[in-house]
């Protein structure tokens, strides 16, 4: 390097060191508390979601934090057992003092946490918890996801005009908000459209021996066989009513929405179709590079579930942001405030009552792989 330039690149080598430290987070770490069932029966749901919430929080700090700060997620694990979400909820606002709460993907388990947020004034974003009671807890819990009326009569709608179904039979789990409230909406709609409830069947979580149930499906001829539960009961459902000889439609909500649903449930879900919040074949420039990021990180393209997660931390810091301040009342206001943020999962609004006005995708099970149909909006 001719002399003359040596002392402009020293100069040119300062400057960006110091603009690249002035980006850099600083200071005592903003703290997001998440809890999720990350062990246990549900633990493909919180590893997914714990993975899109570690990506956020690493792409909130590569681009200087929220208010300059640095993040820092605090993980509580569950284990897919009743009464542990709202022990973990008290352990992340008073021990690890959170600005924030993530978590649950199961409305049972959401509605657990949901009053001791709404107790300290921290406000609770869900990702996935659909149940119309989670936001009705209060002012501080809010959800990036629609909610079980809109997605029943999605499902009811898109199988009696799409699929052509008319006889439905309900397999619900009863031990669930999420099941009964979504089997409610699915089964109103699908009435009112013309269609009949021919049969309407329960089990408990983790039962894995629906064969009683079917049988007493089949004797109803129904064509549609709506499972408002979680992948493990569906893929098993599925297997047992292809032995039983039954061969209805089946379908079901976001609960289905797991890398395992296939492994467990394998041929004989040819023909599933259910509803999700997000599908990894979406074209949005913003779902690319999510895509992108998290297959390079993971070796597999994200589920819903992922992504929701990956929205709702990212929604914490933009409120943050639009606050000025992490002080809970302001960051609750400034949540409430959430108008067209620009996220994975499309762009978010939230209602007079805290709850996303997002689409629905349509998923069906064709040539064994899990396949984007249609988006069905509000």
């Amino acid at each position: 390097m001719p002399a003359l330039l040596r002392p402009l690149f020293v100069v040119c080598c300062c400057v960006l060191v110091s603009l690249a430290r002035a980006a850099a987070p600083a200071g005592e770490p903003i703290k997001i508390g998440f809890f999720m069932s990350i062990t246990g029966r549900d633990a493909s749901f919180g590893e997914a979601a714990l993975r899109g919430a570690r990506l956020a929080i690493d792409d909130l700090n590569a681009a200087g934090g929220i208010l300059g700060r640095p993040v820092e997620l605090v993980v509580e694990d569950n284990r897919s057992l009743a009464g542990e979400s709202a022990t973990a909820a008290k352990k992340l606002i008073g021990r690890d003092k959170v600005i924030a709460l993530v978590g649950e993907c199961a409305s049972s388990r959401t509605l657990e946490a949901a009053p001791v947020a709404q107790l300290a004034g921290v406000p609770l974003v869900t990702p996935a918890s659909t149940n119309p009671r989670v936001t009705a807890v209060g002012d501080s819990i809010f959800r990036v996801c629609f909610a079980d009326p809109f997605q029943g009569a999605v499902l009811a709608t898109y199988a009696w005009k799409t699929l052509g179904l008319r006889r439905a039979a309900l397999l619900i789990d009863a031990s669930a908000s999420y099941s009964v409230g979504l089997a409610e909406v699915f089964a109103k709609t699908f009435t009112a459209l013309g269609g009949e409830v021919v049969a309407s069947q329960k089990y408990a979580g983790g039962d894995k021996d629906f064969r009683a149930q079917l049988t007493a499906i089949r004797a109803t001829r129904a064509d549609a066989i709506f499972l408002p539960g979680y992948y493990v009961e569906a893929g098993l459902a599925a297997q047992q009513s292809r032995e039983l000889g039954l061969h209805a439609t089946l379908l079901g909500g976001d609960g289905f929405e797991a890398p395992q649903l296939l492994e467990i449930g394998g041929p004989a879900l040819e023909g599933t179709v259910y509803s999700t919040h997000y599908s990894a074949e979406s074209a949005a420039p913003a779902s690319r590079r999510f895509v992108t990021a998290y297959t390079a990180r993971h070796g597999s393209a994200p589920v819903g579930l992922a992504a929701l997660t990956y929205d709702a931390v990212n929604l914490i810091a933009d409120a943050a942001r639009r606050a000025g301040s992490t002080e809970r009342s302001a960051l609750k206001q400034a949540l409430a405030a959430t108008r067209d943020f620009p996220g994975v999962t499309g762009r978010t609004t939230l209602d007079e009552n805290r709850d996303a006005l997002k689409d629905a995708a349509i998923i069906a099970v064709r040539g064994g792989r899990c396949v984007f149909v249609e988006s069905i909006r509000p």
